[in-house]
């Protein structure tokens, strides 16, 4: 997920600087053109979006700066241009609207379009308002609107599918307890061992607070990392809590799931991130009884980790 998000303020970046060369380039050619008076806006527009470029690598600021930034360059410029278009009317009328769903969330970005639809048809038809560029302005903003309708559509699905966790590697809660329940029954049919581990990571909300969301993401990376090296592919590592961890050991006996708790104890404490130190883990061995039903085990599994984190 922070992968996704990264690689889309890069996009974003990328687009604010095109667009202040290309205002940059628009104020280059008026000049070349003798239309001094229409210079000052696009010149002073490319500086904004120069602003809005720096601020968007900037991780300390809301992303949505740069985007508000944007969108104001944007309408100005269509404002200023639009009733200068003679020719293809429809084109320049569905700048904006399109223009606001690629810079807004879905809702902000209609009610925008909604409000504003008086305006942009009032600047194209000089002061007055056309019932055919009207129809075409409210067709091309309800259509323009589904595709990130069906994108929002489609993440809520995927989200709500996805065994994995939306921060990290590990299995979600949900998934984590189908799956150990499933382990549970296995094992107790089959009579073999169970085990596991119960990870706690006190640093985790201090990180976030303190540092911010990258240094939690590096906790929750090192833990993952951590336990994919020194475990075994079928093992599974779901996220019970915010910093709670559970680490499923099948077919493992007793002496192998403390030799597998002691290599990855130490392996976190090897690991030393630049905002927390070395990684303190608090880790329970737990296993289940002899004929323990799974409710039973799974009230001890969530005992254990509330005492955990009550240390």
């Amino acid at each position: 997920m922070a992968e996704r998000q990264g690689r889309r303020r890069r996009l974003y970046t990328a687009w604010y600087a095109c667009a202040a060369l290309l205002l940059l380039g628009m104020a280059a050619w008026l000049y070349l053109m003798g239309d001094y008076s229409r210079i000052p806006l696009p010149a002073a527009l490319s500086l904004v979006m120069l602003a809005a470029t720096l601020l968007s690598l900037t991780r300390e600021a809301p992303p949505r700066v740069a985007a508000y930034l944007a969108l104001i360059c944007g309408y100005l410029l269509i404002a200023m241009e639009l009733p200068r278009q003679a020719a293809l009317p429809s084109l320049w009328v569905g700048l904006p609207p399109v223009l606001a769903l690629l810079l807004l969330p879905l809702g902000p970005a209609m009610l925008l379009n909604l409000l504003l639809t008086p305006a942009w048809l009032a600047l194209l038809g000089n002061g007055e308002l056309d019932q055919d560029l009207l129809l075409s302005y409210l067709t091309l903003v309800v259509i323009a609107a589904l595709v990130p309708w069906e994108q929002a559509r489609q993440h809520a699905l995927l989200r709500a599918t996805d065994p994995l966790d939306p921060e990290c590697s590990a299995v979600g809660h949900d998934s984590l307890h189908e799956r150990l329940a499933s382990e549970a029954e296995r094992a107790s049919l089959l009579e073999q061992p169970l085990a596991v581990i119960l990870i706690h990571l006190p640093q985790l909300e201090m990180a976030e607070e303190q540092f911010g969301p990258r240094a939690q993401q590096a906790l929750l990376d090192s833990l993952c990392q951590a336990v994919a090296k020194r475990c075994r592919e079928h093992d599974i590592l779901g996220r019970e809590g915010a910093a709670d961890f559970w680490l499923v050991l099948t077919d493992t006996t007793e002496s192998g799931a403390l030799l597998v708790e002691q290599r990855l104890r130490q392996a976190l404490e090897r690991t030393t991130l630049l905002e927390t130190g070395p990684i303190e883990a608090r880790m329970r061995l737990c296993r289940p009884r002899r004929a323990e039903s799974w409710p039973r085990f799974e009230q001890r599994l969530h005992a254990i980790t509330q005492s955990l984190a009550d240390d």
